[in-house]
């Protein structure tokens, strides 16, 4: 009897009240998530200037509106990927970049383009926190990247749009 109970267990959940606990956030690297949240706008601006450097066709695209949205989305950014050092767990991005991506959906902003700014993250990133905890800050941003991808390629990011067919749906 006690050797089918053990078969008829249910896989571990995520969310805590069903059985999960929290996330410890010292179980990972807190002292570079601090540096992280204390360097937060000053991460976010070099990360916004490192991805228009490596894709200049940004700052054509996007007027300083738009630019300062995408600052201020690096922001809250930059503190969840805090979040997921302090627990060294990459996993909190997952929830976090499923979300964003249908805000990103809504303002007509490439997928490409957030991964262009995640990895203009990365870069800034590396130069701030101890090299112990990249690591994990690249397990994180590797993780989002990927929800990124997936989301990208739900809705054809991976070409240019034709200018016909947006005129014909806009219409619709």
């Amino acid at each position: 009897m006690l050797a089918t109970l053990s078969h008829a267990r249910l896989a571990a959940v995520s969310h805590p009240s069903l059985g999960l606990a929290p996330l410890d956030l010292h179980a990972g690297h807190p002292a570079a998530a601090a540096i992280l949240r204390a360097a937060t706008p000053r991460v976010a601006a070099r990360a916004l200037e490192a991805a228009v450097a490596a894709d200049p066709t940004l700052r054509e695209r996007y007027d300083d509106v738009q630019l300062r949205e995408l600052l201020a989305d690096l922001q809250a950014f930059v503190g969840r990927l805090a979040i997921a050092i302090a627990a060294n767990e990459p996993r909190v991005m997952i929830g976090w970049a499923e979300n964003i991506a249908v805000r990103y959906r809504k303002r007509v902003v490439p997928m490409d383009d957030v991964i262009g700014l995640c990895e203009g993250l990365r870069e800034v990133v590396a130069g701030t926190i101890k090299p112990d905890a990249v690591e994990s800050a690249n397990a994180a941003l590797d993780t989002a990247i990927k929800v990124f991808k997936w989301h990208r390629r739900l809705a054809g990011d991976g070409h240019r749009r034709n200018a016909f067919l947006a005129f014909i749906y806009k219409g619709a």
